[in-house]
């Protein structure tokens, strides 16, 4: 491993040396936080011309350069859609579908084609975030707030080259802004149904050498019974803080900080019954990094550490001992990334990674009698190196191609690769097509908990993807389609050990000391998946704006000798659709309209309980009061439609919400 170090690290300067003689190339900066907000663009399903995104290379690209399917969603969008939590705006774009146990603050899995929900990354202003301790070690989408996300791009397909382990679904990218004037802010006020009240506030400034800003949300609500037969309300709340600091040192070099705090607190209903049992969940992320910009900007490096540290605990106020878990998990993270320009249409993006994770996790029993556990806790790390090359061969078609290996200290090695091409025509027509392969290594918890199992290796994925898309009259017209495949092996499932073959299984038995257990973790299961994903845009006359976009996923099980195989894979639906349509009158009043569909599903891999299909609609209108003050309101579940995502838990009905936004 120390020579593929060695050997990736050293490819820098022949790369380089290219690059002083490409004097008329800009590389672009090597980090997937730096895009300055003056290049945002877009908010629709379909990206405009011209839209810069970063999640695709891990660098500023324009969007016709990218072969693999993206959403972006800028801050007008953030601010149109209005919502508290960043799952229900990802929702709303293709190929993308999610179930919550219950409201806002309960368990929410987010699955992007098919996927499985713990195989999405999640990176918030550059730092790639998840929860070791967590079994499957994915992001739980109901703690995150909107806050002051300025931008969110939503990447498909497996996209391991660039992004590493989780990247099977895709990759979900929130950026935070920096100030450009100096002094700066905004604050957003709200309140509605069931005493639900969000306040957001964020000031910053650009000082000479300094640019800062920082930005909080306050987030409460009395909730609903997250039993779908509840009488009870079970409230969240929750607090959170993000800013970011960029300090020019020199010409060209540059320090900067970022950070991510988020505390909390989530009524539950145990065992699909009212109780007073609630959770707590405390978040922190801090990333620290060195930028370097050498030979007027052509080869860009950045050196970084990322700090990860989730802290969640449970608790049942009816037991003598109130306290059911207690769980912790860290990472760190040290990299570095470089790009070049080459020549001019040519670039390159490369790097190296080390990640350590570590997991600490105890559940108390109830009695007082009862000695609490020595709690299970494990380490593990994984090296990795990567490169991408981006190629204009002709004028409007880019080739892209990609490599990476990963080296983990407890299943060993891989290569994974990755090629595509994207061909802009003159005419409007964009045709795009790639080839991507993604991993995803065991968690601590599968791997170290009572029920690991230390043989278990990475899960494994193979997609592709083709698609077009026409614009029209400059862009403000469009339509396009796309159609994927994913192949994903060496699933990590859960084998119960029960019946007379558990008894002959010796993973039935803890490792080390032989006592009997429930189950434990293997590598089994397979999947595939395959569907089209459809979006459109129309923006007439700077008044009239609709778009919209249309998920068919076939997402099965092919897992060898199981009773599921052939049948869609739980809460996934086949069919989904959005539009949205809006209507502005310059300085006056905004009125939009949304609808969202998903279609019918199960909720089990037997598919035992149905899960009938619903649409829900919504409403919005503002009015601007000054120049930087706007008054709205907006209704959700405009028809009290009775849904479920998840067998058993209950969903939001009608919501009404108003209040003020401000931009000064």
């Amino acid at each position: 491993m120390k020579y593929l170090l060695l050997a990736g690290i050293a490819s820098i300067a022949p790369i380089s040396v290219h690059a002083q003689v490409a004097t008329d190339v800009q590389a672009p900066a090597p980090d997937a936080a730096a895009l300055p907000e003056a290049q945002e663009a877009g908010g629709s399903n379909a990206a405009e011309p011209g839209t810069i995104v970063v999640t695709a290379n891990r660098a500023p690209t324009e969007i016709d350069r990218v072969p693999a399917s993206i959403t972006v969603l800028d801050k007008a969008a953030i601010d149109r859609a209005g919502d508290f939590v960043v799952s229900d705006l990802l929702v709303r774009t293709p190929g993308v579908t999610l179930s919550r146990n219950g409201g806002y603050g309960t368990l929410t899995s987010l699955r992007i084609r098919g996927a499985e929900a713990d195989q999405t990354v999640v990176v918030v202003d550059g730092v790639k975030i998840n929860d070791p301790s967590s079994p499957g070690g994915g992001y739980d989408f109901s703690k995150l707030l909107v806050g002051d996300a300025t931008r969110i791009e939503v990447l498909r397909g497996p996209q391991s080259i660039l992004w590493g382990s989780q990247a099977i679904g895709g990759v979900v990218n929130v950026v935070t802004p920096l100030a450009d004037a100096p002094l700066e802010g905004s604050l957003d006020v709200e309140a509605g149904s069931r005493d639900t009240v969000s306040g957001r506030a964020a000031a910053g400034g650009r000082t000479g050498p300094l640019s800062w800003r920082i930005g909080a949300q306050a987030f409460t609500t009395d909730g609903i019974s997250a039993f779908d037969e509840g009488t009870e309300r079970d409230g969240y709340s929750n607090r959170s803080v993000a800013g970011r600091a960029l300090l020019d040192l020199a010409e060209g070099i540059s320090a900067d900080l970022r950070g991510y705090y988020s505390d909390g607190r989530v009524d539950t209903d145990g065992f699909l019954t009212d109780s007073l049992e609630y959770a707590r969940n405390r978040e922190f992320v801090g990333y620290a990094g060195l930028n370097a910009a050498l030979f007027d900007g052509r080869f860009r490096n950045r050196f970084g550490f990322g700090y990860t540290d989730t802290d969640r605990d449970s608790y049942n106020p009816a037991r003598a001992r109130p306290q059911t878990f207690d769980g912790v998990g860290r990472n760190e993270r040290y990299e570095y990334q470089g790009s070049v320009g080459i020549l001019s249409g040519i670039d390159a993006v490369f790097g190296a990674e080390h990640e350590e994770s570590r997991f600490r996790t105890v559940s108390p029993p109830a009695s007082l009698a009862v000695a609490v556990p020595a709690a299970s806790r494990a380490k593990a790390d994984i090296t990795s190196v990567y490169g991408q090359l981006n190629a204009e061969v002709v004028s409007g078609l880019t080739l892209t191609g990609g490599v990476r290996h990963d080296d983990h200290s407890r299943f060993g090695g891989q290569t994974l690769f990755a090629g595509g091409g994207v061909w802009a025509l003159p005419t409007g027509t964009v045709i795009r097509a790639s080839y991507s392969e993604g991993f995803k290594a065991p968690t601590l918890y599968q791997l170290f908990s009572e029920f690991g199992n230390e043989a278990l290796d990475a899960e494994r994925a193979k997609g592709w993807e083709a698609g077009a898309e026409q614009r029209f009259l400059d862009g403000r017209v469009s339509i396009g389609a796309t159609y994927f495949e994913r192949r994903t092996r060496d699933l990590i499932t859960f084998a119960s050990c029960f019946g007379a073959a558990a008894a002959a299984d010796p993973l039935c038995r803890t490792p080390g000391t032989g006592t009997a257990r429930f189950g434990y973790y293997t590598n089994f299961a397979r999947a595939f998946a395959k569907g089209v994903e459809a979006a459109g845009r129309v923006a007439l006359w700077d008044r009239v704006a609709i778009d919209g976009n249309y998920s068919w996923t076939s997402s099965e099980d092919r897992s060898a000798d199981s009773a599921g195989f052939g049948r869609q894979l739980p809460r996934r639906p086949r069919h989904a659709w959005n539009v949205a349509a809006s209507y502005t009158v310059p300085n006056a009043l905004t009125l939009s309209a949304a609808a969202r569909h998903s279609g019918a599903t199960f909720d089990n891999a037997f598919d035992f309980t149905r899960l009938s299909s619903y649409t829900l609609i919504d409403l919005r209108g503002e009015v601007p009061i000054s120049d930087t003050v706007r008054l709205f309101v907006r209704a959700e579940n405009l028809f009290d439609e009775d849904y479920r995502t998840a067998a058993g838990f209950g969903t939001l009905g009608r919501s009404i919400y108003a209040g003020f936004r401000g931009r000064f």
